[in-house]
């Protein structure tokens, strides 16, 4: 949680909440445990907290003309809070995928070698 925070850029634009994620910063070690309590209960229930589901899009034309959605840029606002435990989360998939791949590989090197061990 704590990487995550850090990695957060400065005077960002606020998200709905209309909290900007420098504030987040200023969490400290109590924060930080509510925060990862938080993390753990949208962990184990599935659930996100209901303001952590509205997002603002705002589409921005690329050029003065724009017509076609290729010629605008979209922007979401979402709270700081929820894009830092998307990342939190996102983060912890990333390094389960990493380890079930190297399982994956191991078990695919071992059968490769019994294979050859058998004959095959």
């Amino acid at each position: 949680m704590e990487k995550a925070i850090k990695e957060m850029r400065n005077k960002k634009a606020t998200g709905n909440d209309d909290v900007p994620g420098d504030v987040l910063k200023l969490l400290g070690e109590g924060g930080l445990k509510i925060m990862t309590k938080l993390i753990n209960s949208i962990y184990e229930t599935g659930e996100w907290p209901e303001d952590y589901m509205d997002v603002t899009m705002i589409a921005l034309k690329k050029k003065p003309q724009a017509t076609k959605c290729s010629d605008h840029c979209t922007f979401s606002l979402i709270t700081h809070a929820a894009k830092m435990v998307a990342k939190y989360l996102e983060e912890g998939l990333k390094r389960k995928l990493r380890m079930y791949s190297e399982k994956i590989s191991l078990d695919l090197e071992e059968e490769k070698e019994l294979g050859m061990q058998l004959g095959c």
